[in-house]
């Protein structure tokens, strides 16, 4: 890694995507001479809307939506990527889905355009009547665009089709555009020179194991007494904003049993300079989004939260960071004071040189899940999830993963799941390959009896259709560490495979 003014950070989830920030983990100059960058160079949208959705009695619940979408250079006009949905007005606070997007947007005259999406995906929650928790979401923006930014309304349908919920509205639209690089996956063994952001557009991850001390007599929305201490798991992704400063995203669930459903989506900005040269970072960083679920009394779902924290860099790459701050749900009773340990990962900056390397493999996946579920009424039954992930590979066999997984069949609306762990993938020819992984997560709502934290491993077997896309069949085992939820899963998924050139 270079140095430079500030030695501003350069180098998710994506998913789940990450910012190259001042310098504790990345302490690079930024500067860029190389010319042999991969191509293409697509255009990643990071895309929110607000609506107002009508749920059964005219009840109105505002919908906050966001997804990270990539254009597709083959396809003019098309993109894809992942999307989450949730509640942050009304009483349906713990409201979310998650799933794929995709849309197609054409410029119409002047800075005037068209997109039209449809989104797909599985959730529920907060006593939603929401069926077996398949969403779907078409919808067509009239949009005025500035450049790396439009503006827009939006007219949609956000329908589940074996729950109670169809309601078409109006809303607002707001994206911002960016680019990355990224290597066609028949080329991932040639060697290129790093000159600009890679990956999906963050510049830096981090993994976080936390907990929220909450206040003394809150109660849950059952009457439970709220417990003081909360764990929870999260994670970031974050970009680089000039040399200090950085916005990304925030996804995050609870471990603990007595709340386990409960779950954050944020949005997050922040700042942060380097205290001592190469070795401590300080920073502030504040978000704003969705949370709920787990009887937490967040209201309309809206969440804020705001983190003093310092990391201390152990390489070029790694970091290791400490956080404190306060969070609270303006509409409802959570309030609570926070503190996390993570693990900071620098990617790939935004501006790089050094020699040429081989890009680094890395894998989008789509698919559904299947097992039989432990329901809280006592019983077991069959359960259908979606499921995203995002993989990077650290050595050509070893990759690291991160995954969202949601229901959408099975009568467990609100069920969602959240992993990151490790696989080994082993190529048996030029077309078929294997793969086994561990996980580690949350997962809980949907009347599933999973009571917080949870642990999956599964063997694959694909197929390459072409370099760059492939098919997977999986089976394994999903156990929850303290509940009754153990089951045999069988899952499928499609997989997009890209190579992406990290920062020296």
């Amino acid at each position: 890694m270079r140095r430079g003014a500030a030695h501003a950070a350069a180098t998710i989830a994506r998913g789940a995507t990450s910012a190259a920030l001042a310098a504790a983990l990345t302490a690079p100059a930024l500067a860029a001479d190389g010319s042999d960058a991969p191509t293409p160079t697509p255009s990643a949208h990071a895309r929110i809307s607000f609506e107002k959705i009508t749920f059964p009695g005219d009840e109105k619940v505002g919908l906050l939506g966001t997804s990270y979408l990539v254009d597709m250079p083959r396809l003019a006009g098309l993109s894809l990527g992942p999307a989450v949905y949730g509640a942050i007005t009304g009483e349906r606070g713990g409201f979310f889905t998650i799933g794929g997007e995709v849309a197609w947007r054409r410029r119409i005259v002047g800075p005037f355009g068209l997109e039209a999406g449809l989104y797909a995906g599985g959730g529920g929650g907060a006593g939603a009547p929401t069926g077996g928790g398949l969403m779907l979401r078409p919808h067509l923006d009239f949009l005025w665009d500035f450049g790396a930014t439009a503006f827009g309304i939006s007219v949609s349908r956000v329908e589940f089709p074996n729950g109670q919920i169809a309601s078409t509205q109006w809303g607002l639209v707001f994206n911002v555009s960016d680019q990355f690089r990224s290597t066609r996956a028949e080329r991932i063994d040639e060697p290129s020179r790093a000159s600009g952001r890679s990956g999906i557009g963050f510049d830096r991850v981090q993994l976080v194991a936390g907990a929220y001390r909450t206040r003394s007599g809150s109660t849950l929305l059952d009457g439970r007494s709220e417990p003081r201490t909360i764990a929870m798991l999260a994670a970031r992704g974050e970009q680089a904003i000039g040399s200090n400063a950085y916005w990304g995203v925030e996804a995050g669930g609870a471990t603990q049993s007595a709340v386990s459903g409960y779950a954050e989506f944020l949005g997050i900005v922040g700042a942060e300079t380097e205290l001592v040269h190469n070795t401590l970072t300080g920073g502030v960083r504040v978000g704003a989004g969705m949370g709920g679920g787990g009887g937490v009394r967040t209201g309309g779902g809206l969440l804020v939260k705001g983190s003093l924290y310092g990391i201390v860099r152990l390489s070029p790459d790694l970091g290791v960071s400490l956080e404190a701050g306060l969070t609270s749900a303006p509409q409802g009773e959570l309030r609570a004071a926070h503190v996390g340990l993570g693990l900071v990962w620098a990617l790939d900056g935004p501006r790089s040189s050094g020699v040429a390397v081989p890009p680094v493999r890395t894998e989008f996946g789509a698919g559904v899940e299947r097992y039989d579920a432990a329901r809280k009424s006592g019983e077991t039954r069959a359960m259908s999830l979606a499921t995203l992930r995002i993989d990077r590979f650290v050595t050509p066999n070893v990759y690291v993963t991160g995954q969202a997984h949601g229901a959408f069949a099975g009568d467990a609306g609100g069920f969602t799941s959240a992993f990151l762990g490790a696989g080994w993938w082993q190529p048996l020819s030029p077309r078929w390959h294997v793969a086994a992984e561990l996980l580690g997560g949350a997962a809980g709502g949907g009347g599933v009896d999973s009571r917080g934290a949870v642990a999956q491993a599964m063997l694959h077997v694909g197929a390459q259709l072409t370099p760059g896309i492939g098919v997977r069949l999986g089976v394994g085992r999903i156990e929850a560490l303290s509940g009754p939820l153990g089951a045999t899963v069988v899952g499928a998924s499609v997989v997009f495979t890209y190579g992406v050139t990290a920062g020296n």
